[in-house]
């Protein structure tokens, strides 16, 4: 576990206030539906592992459950991830909660003789209220970055239901640690009109998108490009830095690509290896920002 953190259930300790962010300044590393790269995603044991990672943010997609619950699930269906028939969005958190979302990730676990015991309710549906919950506990600060996925049946339901959450925390105030996420400008817009001190970020999965989005969307929205759009147009990236937009940039989970974000100046960089990324950035702190003395 790195310095300062400790697990969800310590008590409640004091926190800072965000820091504007210094020109050179390193990128905040966002642990993408938690430690992904060896945790089932969007399970309360990924986001531990990430947290004792080290990790300065959480990222999770969120959907409404039939019964009114925001619950951290990224497909519509519940194949993939719990090995059911149906969708999140015709069950009731009490159904979902029956389903094991973390077995599919390490099948072969139970004949492992070695491996560690698992906390079962590290493994089930986790809520976005639970996730919250975890985050304001924590004794450092986390910040949370929440996508909201369309199109769903639900509409606009999810941001009012997402705005509701935050608003019960006291996030929907300015300081807050939570930001928006959607590829949705719709929602967004939503989200701004219900909670206007809640930061937004517009994501982006096509170059081709850029000058339209660049007009569209508000003074103050981050973009969030994905790392392999940057990389395959090699312009988009400075265009973005020219027009005075901040970047949140996924999913970064390599060497070269946490470089490329270091030399455009991204504000965050979402991984599904955080503590690989932050040992990376360690190094590139002691050696210099630019690499020099050794590099990483």
């Amino acid at each position: 576990m790195r310095s300062g953190a400790r697990r969800p259930d310590a008590p409640h300790g004091p926190r800072a206030e965000p820091a504007a962010a210094a020109a050179g300044a390193l990128p905040q590393v966002v642990a993408h539906r938690g430690a992904s790269h060896d945790n089932a995603e969007h399970t309360l044991g990924a986001y531990v592992a990430a947290l004792d990672d080290g990790a300065a943010a959480l990222e999770c997609d969120v959907r409404l459950t039939a019964d009114g619950h925001l619950v951290c699930v990224h497909d519509r269906t519940l194949r993939r991830t719990a090995s059911a028939e149906g969708s999140v969005s015709t069950m009731e958190l009490a159904q979902l909660s029956q389903l094991d979302f973390a077995s599919w990730k390490h099948p072969w676990a139970d004949l492992d003789d070695e491996a560690p015991e698992r906390d079962p309710a590290h493994d089930t549906v986790l809520t976005l209220r639970r996730l919250c919950e975890v985050a304001a506990d924590y004794d450092r600060r986390v910040e949370l970055a929440i996508e909201t996925k369309h199109p769903t049946r639900y509409g606009g339901l999810v941001e009012r239901r997402l705005v509701d959450v935050l608003r019960d925390f006291g996030w929907d105030r300015p300081g807050t640690p939570a930001r928006v996420m959607s590829f949705s400008h719709t929602a967004l817009q939503r989200v701004e009109r219900l909670a206007p001190a809640v930061p937004l970020v517009m994501l982006l999965d096509k170059a081709a998108r850029w000058p339209m989005v660049h007009r569209v969307i508000g003074p103050d929205w981050r973009v969030g490009p994905g790392v392999e759009v940057l990389a395959g147009h090699p312009r988009l990236g400075p265009r973005i830095t020219a027009s005075g937009r901040r970047m949140h940039v996924w999913t970064v989970n390599t060497r070269d690509q946490l470089d490329l974000c270091v030399r455009l100046g991204v504000e965050a960089v979402i991984t599904d290896r955080p503590a690989y990324l932050l040992d990376l950035l360690e190094a590139r702190g002691r050696t210099g920002a630019d690499g020099s003395g050794g590099g990483v």
